[in-house]
Formats: structure tokens, sequence, C-alpha cells
């Protein structure tokens, strides 16, 4: 090994950090602040939702035995905890039922971890301003998607878990935002929490701690911004460095230039899409491609022999292993079993990722009659289309259709409006909402940069869940 490997991008760190620390709300696009409105909104409602999951609901019960000091809430419980604790449980929860926004390039659902930390420390610090929330979620999805960005696929292919990885930096720039932080602190925060990423993508095939990888991230980054404020020293070159950075070390394929490529002047805070369905996102288009086929041509799983998907090696790998109903996680995970269900419910929604479904053997014989494949005319298109899907389905008649879907719906390609976010987020939290709550919930998310006491909202997301009309 050489002893003194090369920077990446010498600087990088320093750039982003400082970036982040002088980051003012009014140099934030208007559409970026719309943006981050409607991802608010739906964080919360992934976050409520998720707080009712019997995942999250065991780690909130280990912080409330262990006990802390009471300053920030846990969303659903009536009850508080630090502010470490609560973004544990709350990031948890807005990860429990892949549900969370996503920016496709790096691979990061931030909103589940930021709108967590900012919500803690406005409550620690009380700062009730909702233009700080808003500025310090833009500082963490820019500074974390950014570093996924520039991580590429190459993380996941090594077995990491983005959530859990570059996620960390989501956390520690929204906390470092929020706590006021120099650029130097900054900095260190950046450089703290780069040694606490982590989260193996093996999580995905059964494994409850998928969930909690999003809680960790959030905590970490929330540490890290304490003891950056503290003077606690980190790895000032954590992205860059040749050796034992990031980059080098978590990326077999890094492409450090996307660190900075347009900072200031490109917004990745305003590529975030959403997600219409309860599942992995790689699988939406495959999943949208087979309910046209089956709408158009008015189609049931009886009617089908065989239906052939072609999607890119990222989405083969991280999607169609062998479906043995392992568990929610594992059946949100795979292509198989969320085109089964869309072939006999006409959607993938909650209902369809309930325990009871999960080996059904209506769906267990359709998967059966699935075939899945790399196709390497997506894979030519690069990763900007790795969520791209080519179905066909072969009829017990004999007959042969096909459809392509290039940009998944939700995407920013193919965007879900806002409206139809709000549309998601009624049902998603009608199940831990009253009516009255998830309108005056709405009301208030809408005006967020315009708000200038978000007691109210805190209030409405910590309560304990009493649903009454």
């Amino acid at each position: 090994m050489d002893s003194h490997p090369v920077s990446l991008l010498p600087g990088a760190t320093r750039e982003l950090a400082a970036f982040s620390a002088q980051l003012r709300f009014q140099d934030i696009p208007p559409e970026v602040i719309a943006r981050m409105r409607t991802s608010f909104l739906d964080s919360v409602g992934c976050c409520l939702f998720g707080a009712t999951l019997p995942w999250t609901q065991r780690v909130a019960a280990m912080v409330q035995e262990e006990g802390a000091r009471p300053v920030a809430s846990i969303f659903g419980c009536g009850q508080k905890t630090s502010v470490s604790s609560a973004v544990l449980v709350n990031a948890t929860a807005g990860h429990a039922f892949e549900l969370d926004d996503i920016h496709k390039e790096s691979i990061l659902h931030a909103g589940s971890i930021a709108t967590p930390v900012v919500v803690a420390l406005a409550e620690q610090t009380k700062q009730r301003d909702g233009r700080a929330l808003l500025k310090a979620m833009t500082a963490g999805y820019e500074i974390g998607t950014r570093i996924g960005n520039a991580a590429t696929m190459g993380l996941f292919f090594r077995g990491f878990h983005p959530q859990g990885a570059s996620g960390v930096f989501v956390a520690a720039a929204s906390a470092a935002a929020m706590l006021g932080l120099d650029p130097l602190r900054t900095q260190h925060a950046l450089g703290i929490a780069g040694s606490q990423a982590g989260g193996l993508m093996a999580a995905q095939e059964g494994a409850m701690v998928k969930r909690f990888h999003s809680g960790r991230a959030a905590q970490s980054g929330v540490y890290s911004a304490y003891l950056a404020q503290r003077d606690f020293t980190g790895i000032t070159d954590v992205l860059e460095a040749g050796y034992g950075g990031y980059l080098s070390t978590y990326s077999n394929s890094p492409n450090p230039e996307r660190l900075l490529e347009g900072l200031g002047s490109v917004w990745e805070t305003g590529k975030v899409g959403y997600k219409p369905h309860a599942c992995v996102t790689s699988i939406h288009s495959a999943l949208d491609a087979f309910s046209a086929l089956l709408t158009k041509h008015k189609l049931t799983p009886q009617d089908i022999k065989t239906l052939d998907v072609g999607v890119s090696s990222m989405t083969f790998t991280h999607c169609a292993w062998e479906y043995k109903a392992q568990g929610v996680t594992a059946a949100q995970m795979n292509l198989y079993y969320g085109l089964a269900v869309m072939g006999f419910d006409g959607m993938a929604f909650v209902a369809q990722y309930q325990e009871q479904r999960l080996a059904d053997p209506q769906i267990m014989d359709f998967i059966g009659r699935i075939q899945a494949r790399i196709d390497s005319e997506i894979d030519a298109m690069g990763p900007a289309y790795r969520h791209a899907a080519r179905v066909g389905i072969t009829t017990t008649d004999g007959r042969r259709f096909e459809h392509e879907i290039l940009n998944r719906r939700g995407s920013p390609e193919n965007p879900l409006s806002h409206d139809e976010v709000v549309y998601k987020y009624r049902h998603v939290v009608q199940s831990c909402l009253s009516a009255s709550q998830i309108d005056r919930s709405i009301a208030l998310i809408d005006k967020l940069d315009r708000l200038e006491d978000t007691t109210e909202l805190f209030e409405l997301l910590a309560a304990a869940r009493v649903v009454s009309t």
C-alpha cells in the first residue's frame, strides 16, 4: 500500500462544510424551499405511521426504559427523551415502511433522517421559526446527497446500505445547521460522522435492523454535531482522504467530482422524489408498467402464463433475489412479491405488506410465473436509468404485450405533484391522526416557511395517538 495515497479531491470536506455552515434561507431558491415543505409533509407522514409499527415500538421501549433528559418528543407517543434518543426512534419510524422520499443518484432517503433531527433540535434549542427548520433540512439534504452521489453505486455493490452510510452526513449537516456551528466545527462534525457510517445491505432480506440504520444515522449525526460544538475533532478530510477516507473506503468506484459539482447553483435537494408505493423505489417502474398492461388489456393474474421483467443490474441485485416470505422487510424489497400483489390488488401500499399476506398461496404461485433478468440496454443508459423497467406479458392464450417505463412515477423526471403527496399523507396517517388533526397538520406544514412559531405543529407530532373523528 502507498504510504502517502493521493487525496481524491483536496479540500472537498472543507468546502462542503463551509457551504453548509454559511447557507442562508434567502440563498435557497423558492422551488427548493417548496420541495422541502413537501418533503417535510411526506416525512412526517412516514414517521407518524412508522411509529405505530412493532419494530419502531421496540426501539422506543428501549429508549424509554433507559431514560434521559426529556427535551425532545418521540412522535406519536406523548413522551419526551433526549435529542439523540428521540431521533433514534423517530428516524427509525421514518424509514419503517419503505414510504420515505428518495434521491435517486445518492440512493438516500434524506427526509426520514433530516426531519426528525431538525424537529428534535428545534424543541431542545427553543427555535420555533419554520425557516430555521427548512434551512437546516436543505443543508442536510444537499451535503448528504452530494456525498452519496460521489460514493456512486459502488458503495451499494460493496454491500453497504446508503441510508446508514451516507445518511450520517445528512444528519450531521442538519444538526450542525440547527446548532449554528461555524464552518470549522461543521467540518469536524462531518469528520466525526464519517467514522460512524454503517449499515449492511443483507438486512434487506428479512431483518428489522434495516429500519434501524436510519435511526442510527440520525443519532450519529446528532452526536457528531454536539461533539464538534464542544471542539471535539474529527477527520478534516474525511470525504477525500486517499486512504481510510469515506469515498476511498466505502466505494470501489467513487466519483469525487460529484461532491462539489455545481455547488450553490445546482441543487441536489431539488431532485428529491416521492414514493407512491410502499416498497423499494427500484421496483416502482416495473410495478407501474405491469399495472398499465393489466389495465389496458383487461387482464387478471389468471390470464398470465409468464411475466418477463427486464431491469438494471442494480435493481436485479437489489430486488430480484428468491422470495421466501422472510418477513415484511423482505417483501417490501422484493421484485417478485411486489409484482404479485400488484397483479392481485392493483396496488402495493400498506395493506399489501401485512404479515398475513406474505405467504399467500396465490401470491407464491404467481411468483413462479415471473422471470426477471438484467436488461443490457437499460444498463447502457447509465445510472440515471437504474430504476427503468421493461415488462412483457405472455397470456395463457398466446398473446404478447410489452410496456416500458424509463422514469419512475414520483421521480423528478416524472413527478408526483404536491397535491398527490398530500393525498398520500392523508392515507398514510389516517390510522394515527383524526380528520381534524390531519387537516390542521397539512395547513401548518403548507406555510412552514412563514410559520414563526412551530409549537402547535410539534404538539401534533408528539401527542399520543387517540384517534377520533
